[in-house]
């Protein structure tokens, strides 16, 4: 079994770690480098049997994977602080967002980089990430990473230019859809439900909707959204009308502008 040291013992190192654990990996297999106290008692309380330390050169002796999960301004003193005590072939994945391999792999030569990018759904287990590879990165070292964050949800290979339209997509896209949600509530309250009525069926109803879009692309080769909006569409019906206000307000060419502007932010984050 691979040993997994996290660097970061933020809400997204520790669904990595739940995760982890839920899918098999051993206690004994696991550490965490966190610096802030209070955090480190808390996840010591959360993952009783994990080994919670101060120090990044304490957590990656002996890992065969280390995952940085610090802010993006904090990785390069981080891999400074672990680099003494990382093995030659330890595989680096990187969840920093917006950080590209150039900038990481300089921090930790010859070693192989593995860049990832994941969402938040993962704090669920239910999240998508997509993952690309560095140097010195072999198909081994894609698996594993691939492995490690499959415990928390999809994951897709991608050359690593692609990820900033992943970013702008699948990373960006939980914000999209809690603004939908926001709306859709408002909107049961201006039609006259109560909002604890109106946020259950909001919730029920994306989550339902999601679930039937997963079990349709469960046949990719068949998959078309448009078919199941169809179905619920009935000509001159109320969804018809509803949807009629939508296209006229530009909803779809507002998604679409909106993940055109967050892959192109990622852009910029990327080259600064």
């Amino acid at each position: 079994m691979s040993r997994v040291a996290l660097l970061g013992g933020g809400k997204m190192g520790a669904a990595l770690v739940g995760g982890l654990l839920d899918g098999g990996w051993e206690a004994d297999a696991v550490s965490i480098a966190e610096i802030d106290g209070e955090r480190r008692v808390a996840l010591e309380q959360q993952f009783a049997k994990v080994r919670v330390v101060p120090s990044a050169a304490w957590a990656v002796a002996d890992a065969d994977v280390v995952v940085v999960a610090v802010k993006p301004g904090d990785v390069a003193a981080t891999l400074e602080t672990a680099l003494p005590a990382l093995g030659a072939d330890t595989l680096v994945l990187s969840i920093a967002a917006g950080l590209p391999l150039a900038r990481i792999e300089p921090l930790v030569p010859e070693r192989p980089v593995v860049r990832a990018m994941p969402n938040t759904p993962a704090l669920v287990g239910l999240g998508a990430s997509a993952i690309a590879g560095g140097t010195h990165a072999r198909p081994e070292h894609l698996d594993l990473a691939e492995r490690l964050l499959g415990t928390v949800g999809i994951v897709v290979r991608v050359g690593e230019p692609m990820l900033d339209a992943v970013t702008g997509l699948s990373g960006s896209g939980p914000a999209y859809v809690f603004l939908v949600a926001e709306a859709m509530i408002e909107a049961g309250l201006l039609v006259g439900l109560a909002r604890d009525v109106a946020a259950k069926l909001v919730v029920q109803t994306l989550l339902g909707s999601a679930t039937l879009l997963a079990h349709e692309a469960s046949t990719p080769e068949a998959f078309a959204p448009e078919k199941l909006r169809a179905a619920v569409t009935s000509p001159g019906g109320t969804t018809a009308a509803g949807l009629r206000e939508l296209e006229a307000h530009g909803v779809r060419a507002a998604i679409l502008d909106a993940v055109g502007a967050a892959t192109r932010r990622s852009r910029e984050l990327g080259a600064g």
